[in-house]
């Protein structure tokens, strides 16, 4: 019998007429072997990069959301220029920490899922409905998390409603937690963490809280093998992004150069970094 040539190259109804404002619904219901927490892992130890280290912090304009450019596999660096931060929409973005495949595959299917919501619904989800995305996603990915494929993401955006930058943390199983003031992930966190500690205040200026992140992130390098200071002979720096409520922006390679290497020398004088007060 011979298609109907009106049928040839179009999709079937169901992919034209999708059910959910969910793409990530969708896809289970169409194509669920294209989920990451659905695809069959070879047996015994499985090596890939995995990338840390991912630092935020609030400011009262905004939220920054930083990141290093080392991937390490074992004890081997397997990349020294992986993007980790990523926007996820206009209003807020996402840095990744954990295996580095499955993580930028995340993050893609993460900015679909907010893209199809806007355009099946004629609106944006909130930044409370996009952290809670993330965590459904999360969440279908523990299969791999318990093989040692984790995907622990930071998420950081303008909240709309609240006025406000807001930062959420999770853990393997998708659990999900707001951060006040600043937060880290990855396996340098706790080094970038009891930096911001000392560091961090609530009037911060927008230039303030990027130098902040980027002394958080040389903080975490000194102390942990698999988070990448400023390579000031290959011209690799931290990404920095910055989201207020006109929106997402990534500064310049410029912008972060002239940044990442005035700490460099000043390191130079102090090595530890700045000091806080003590009272």
């Amino acid at each position: 019998m011979e298609a109907n040539p009106r049928s040839i190259g179009r999709l079937p109804a169901a992919f034209l007429t999708p059910g959910s404002s969910s793409f990530m619904d969708f896809l289970a219901d169409h194509s669920p072997e294209m989920l990451p927490g659905n695809r069959k892992l070879p047996e015994g130890i499985v090596e890939a990069p995995h990338g840390t280290t991912i630092v935020a912090a609030t400011f009262p304009g905004g939220v920054v959301l930083a990141g290093d450019r080392r991937a390490t596999m074992g004890n081997m660096i397997a990349q020294r220029d992986i993007e980790k931060v990523f926007p996820a929409d206009e209003y807020s973005a996402v840095g990744i920490a954990g295996t580095a495949g499955l993580a930028v595959e995340m993050v893609k299917l993460f900015q679909l899922e907010l893209e199809h919501f806007e355009k099946v619904e004629g609106a944006t989800l909130s930044l409370e409905g996009k952290a809670n995305r993330l965590s459904t996603m999360i969440r279908g990915n523990l299969g791999m998390a318990m093989q040692g494929l984790a995907v622990v993401p930071l998420f950081a955006g303008w909240d709309e409603g609240r006025e406000k930058g807001r930062i959420f943390s999770y853990d393997v199983t998708g659990g999900r937690s707001e951060e006040h003031g600043y937060a880290a992930t990855g396996s340098g966190s706790i080094f970038a963490r009891g930096s911001m500690k000392k560091l961090y205040r609530d009037d911060l200026t927008e230039q303030q809280a990027t130098t902040l992140v980027v002394q958080a992130l040389y903080d975490a390098a000194d102390d942990d093998s698999a988070t990448g200071g400023p390579d000031l002979a290959r011209r690799i720096f931290p990404i920095v992004t910055v989201i207020t409520e006109e929106g997402f922006r990534r500064l310049t390679e410029a912008e972060s150069s002239d940044l990442a290497r005035s700490i460099t020398e000043r390191r130079l004088e102090q090595p530890d970094g700045p000091r806080a007060a003590l009272l």
